[in-house]
């Protein structure tokens, strides 16, 4: 509102250029990192074709701000010391594969005459109070209805497909063990030998195993489990298990999905009430993942296919061909990146 991006524009116009792209990409650009789907649409800016179909095609590359969970939750638990400089890096390896990506395409693809850059710069201007409300409403409205639906939607899903199919005996089983460790504590009060609250602490931490275990042996053989060990060949080379594909497959559904469907798979279903986050982090290390293991998984979250909402924007824009382009190019990207840094770094680690 103040008039100011224009002038940006203008001012990175030469820079862009240098790179392939028109100086009105610059602001789609920017906009990428808050979110992908109003940086497409604003790419009307631009007059011609080619350079809204370039500018769209590595916009998916600027990290969203629905990727930041994946990346707190990871280099939180990974890399606490130097946690600015590890997030700032993620962000210029977004940069850097929209750089080389756009010079590729630009020189494959879209080799024809440049548009000379023309632009009416506005007046500056003070943002008013309404206005400004009225941008901070629309855009929170946008959001709730995202995260009530495409979010919630998937989120409930991912929960179904790890608790069913329902096995009895299994929850029989697990049943009768629970009943025998509650039987004994009562046993050991009774007879008043111990110490009542240890006792208890006991028997709460002994269920407590109990109910993980569970919960563990139902998502082995549950619906989600057998579609991860279908495709578990395409994640292991980048040393990732089943449960770590699965919640970049529901990525694809929206960014945010990541965190809750690795939620459900590593931790099970029951909630955590003190700090989540933190569970979390400690549930990923039980299971095998690594400083190595979570830079594959940072990157290829960086780089692999934009969520359905941006696909969707990107076949608006440009037609439903693009978006499936979109989606498989970056999806081959992260993958080949993510197999040839996991040799580099099983290399020097």
């Amino acid at each position: 509102d103040t008039g100011y991006m224009a002038r940006a524009a203008f001012i990175m116009d030469k820079l862009m250029h240098k790179l392939g792209l028109h100086g009105k990409s610059f602001i789609p650009m920017i906009m990428g990192f808050g979110c992908n789907v109003p940086a497409i649409m604003s790419t009307r800016m631009l007059e011609n074709r080619s350079d809204r179909i370039l500018t769209i095609l590595i916009n998916p590359f600027m990290s969203c701000s629905a990727r930041l969970p994946v990346y707190i939750l990871l280099v939180g638990a990974f890399f606490s010391e130097y946690a600015a400089l590890v997030l700032f890096g993620i962000y210029l390896v977004g940069i850097l594969a929209a750089i080389v990506m756009a010079k590729l395409f630009k020189r494959v693809l879209f080799h024809k005459q440049e548009v000379p850059f023309v632009m009416e710069l506005p007046p500056y201007r003070m943002p008013t109070f309404r206005t400004t409300i009225r941008h901070m409403w629309s855009k929170g409205e946008q959001y709730l209805k995202k995260m009530g639906g495409i979010i919630m939607f998937a989120s409930i899903l991912i929960w179904a497909l790890g608790y069913f199919p329902v096995d009895k005996e299994l929850e029989a089983k697990y049943t009768a063990r629970k009943a025998e460790v509650t039987t004994a504590y009562e046993a050991t009060i009774a007879s008043g030998i111990g110490n009542t609250e240890v006792l208890k602490t006991e028997q709460e931490a002994k269920l407590e195993s109990l109910h993980r275990q569970e919960v563990s042996e139902r998502q082995e053989n549950s619906y989600i489990s057998r579609l991860g060990r279908v495709m578990e060949p395409v994640w292991s080379p980048l040393g990732l298990d089943w449960k770590a594909g699965v919640s970049l497959l529901t990525g694809v559904a929206a960014k945010e999905v990541v965190v809750s469907t690795m939620a459900v798979l590593y931790q099970g279903e029951e909630g955590m009430e003190e700090d989540d986050t933190s569970t979390l982090q400690a549930r990923l290390k039980e299971h095998g993942f690594t400083p190595v293991v979570a830079i594959i998984f940072i990157v290829f979250v960086l780089l692999y296919s934009p969520c359905f909402a941006a696909l969707i924007a990107i076949g608006k824009e440009i037609g439903m061909k693009w978006a499936f382009f979109v989606m498989g190019y970056t999806t081959v990207l992260a993958w080949v990146v993510c197999f040839v840094l996991k040799q580099i770094l099983d290399l020097i680690v």
